[in-house]
Parts: structure tokens; sequence; C-alpha cells
């Protein structure tokens, strides 16, 4: 045995930390390739370009998928790929809201590739810390799992009965508005800069934010906010912390990539909101299920899941065929 063994094989949050070394190691090649080969300049990314991209994104995520399947077992591996597709389902909602703050604070395309992959950074640590306290509070109070569910439930409710036109207002949002308050953000761009150093109208010069970094708040905002019912979602499937993290992380790495087709294509699927309501009643209802009918399989599971998805979408394609894309005001 060599003295490194012991701590690889050691567990880690009900996984060895091996495996997770090897996720980490993924993630971090993944982002690597893609910052420091794919994107080195500032360009604008087409619609060919991200639909590749984010197969690739994907194909990695399927990939790993097959890998928890040999490491381990069947269900783990349907719950990961049950997490992977509820998560990049209800991702959905948050390239729409990406795309209203980059347009609101006029972003242009070549310097929003470089807005959302800080922003997958920021994400690999606000879900961590997240999934963290769920799994915890999960472990010491399982009470709280029933929280969960009933939070699932009532969230799908009212989705089902929110009108598809309602849209978030930035102009006088209050975190817009404490932003813009509380720093100094300069008028216009600077490049692909986040800070910049100008005069503060006193003859000092003095630290500023520019729109690019007040993009990458909200944008890690939003996806706090989105995150509220995505965790629970996935932990309502599974209370493994690896799997609920490894599914997360992945469904959002591949959607970042997908967001320059998405935000083109996004009016086409109106209706996958309605979809994603009747996943979350059902994930909600299964938690209260069990203590009836006794755990619910993993493939049963995905298979509602995915059914419902891919039912949203052809409803979606179907009602809006013919549909031209909404002009950006």
């Amino acid at each position: 045995m060599t003295a490194l063994e012991p701590f690889l094989f050691a567990d880690f949050l009900g996984t060895a930390t091996w495996l997770w070394l090897v996720f980490i190691a993924v993630v971090i090649s993944l982002l690597a390739f893609d910052l420091g080969v794919l994107h080195r300049d500032n360009r604008e990314i087409g619609v060919r370009e991200s639909l590749l991209l984010s197969a690739g994104y994907i194909s990695a995520g399927l990939l790993f998928g097959v890998w928890v399947f040999f490491q381990k077992g069947g269900d783990a591996s349907m719950d990961y790929l049950t997490g992977f597709l509820i998560e990049k389902s209800l991702s959905m909602d948050n390239v729409f809201l990406m795309a209203m703050i980059f347009s609101f604070l006029a972003i242009p395309r070549q310097y929003q590739h470089k807005v959302l992959f800080w922003g997958i950074m920021g994400v690999l640590v606000l879900r961590a810390i997240m999934i963290g306290l769920g799994a915890a509070l999960i472990h010491e109070f399982s009470w709280v799992l029933y929280l969960f569910g009933a939070f699932l439930f009532f969230t799908g409710v009212k989705m089902l009965f929110s009108r598809l036109d309602d849209a978030p207002d930035l102009q006088n949002n209050l975190l817009v508005r404490f932003l813009r308050k509380h720093l100094r953000v300069t008028d216009g761009l600077h490049g692909q800069r986040f800070f910049v150093r100008q005069d503060d109208g006193n003859g000092r010069r003095v630290l500023w934010v520019t729109p690019l970094f007040l993009a990458l708040i909200l944008i890690e905002c939003a996806d706090l906010v989105f995150a509220i019912d995505s965790v629970p979602a996935i932990f309502a499937i599974t209370q493994d912390p690896f799997i609920v993290y490894t599914s997360n992380i992945f469904a959002i790495l591949g959607l970042r990539a997908l967001y320059f087709a998405l935000a083109a294509l996004i009016h086409r699927f109106a209706y996958l909101k309605y979809a994603l309501a009747l996943v979350l009643v059902f994930i909600g209802t299964k938690i209260f299920l069990v203590g009836i009918i006794g755990k619910i399989p993993a493939a049963v599971s995905l298979s509602v899941t995915l059914g419902l998805l891919v039912g949203g979408v052809a409803l979606s394609l179907y009602k809006t065929r013919g549909q031209s894309q909404p002009h950006e005001h």
C-alpha cells in the first residue's frame, strides 16, 4: 500500500476521495480547454459553434454518467441522469434571464462568453456550499426532506398557473438599483475588463466596475435564485452529495455552452415551463409517497422526468412553429 492510498480511498461525503478528484480533474480540463484553447480571443460565438461546444459538454456529462454506472451502480447512474435532466431543464429559464441581462446592459456577444465562463467558476463554489448545507441538514434532520418536497410541489403548482409572458423588470429591480447606488459603475464598457481606474470627479483616480462586472454579479445572483429550485429537486431524487453535485455541475457546463444557440431559439420552448412544473410536482409528491408505497425505483423517476420534458419540448415546437424570434428592446 502506497502512502497515498489511505487518502485516495478515504470516505468524503459518502464517496471515495479519488472519485471526487477524478470529477474535479475532468471539470478543470474542460474549462481549461474551453477558455485556453477554443476561446483565447474575444469573439462572437455563432449558433453552429455553440451547438458543437454544447454537444461536447453534454457528451462529457453522459460519459461521466456511464462511469458512475461502473463505479457506483445502476441506480446511482440513473439518479445522476435524472438530476442532469432536471437541472438542465430548470436552467432554461436561467438562459432567458441571462439574455435579458445582457440586452439590458448592452453587453456585446463577443464579451458574453467571458462573463458566462467566470459565472461558471462562481457556480462551482455556490452550488458546493448549497449542496453541502443541504446534505448536512438532511443528515441531521430527515424531516427537512419533506419541506423540500412541499416546496417543490407548491413551486410546480405556481409555475402551472403563471403566464407565459411573465418577465422580471430589470429597470426597477431592487438588486440592480442597489448595485448602481453602492458601486461606481462606468457609463460604458472598457473592452473585456471588469474593473478600471478613472477619475471620481474630485481629482482622484479610484476603482470603478464596468457593466461587464455588473452583468456577472446579476448572473451569479440569478443562478443562486434558480438553485433554490434545482438543489431541492435533485435531493428529492437522491441524497448522495456526489451524485447531486456532479449532475448539477455537468448540466450547468453544457447549458452555458448552449446559451448562444438557445438565446436565439428560447421563444420556441415557451411551453416547456409547464412540463417543468409537472416535473416539480411529481418529484415533490414522490417524497411523500415513499412513506406510503416505499421508494420509487430510479428507473421510474428517470422515465417520468424524461417523458414530461420530451412532451413539453414537442408541444412547444408544435405550438410555436412558424414564429420568428421576437426583437430585443
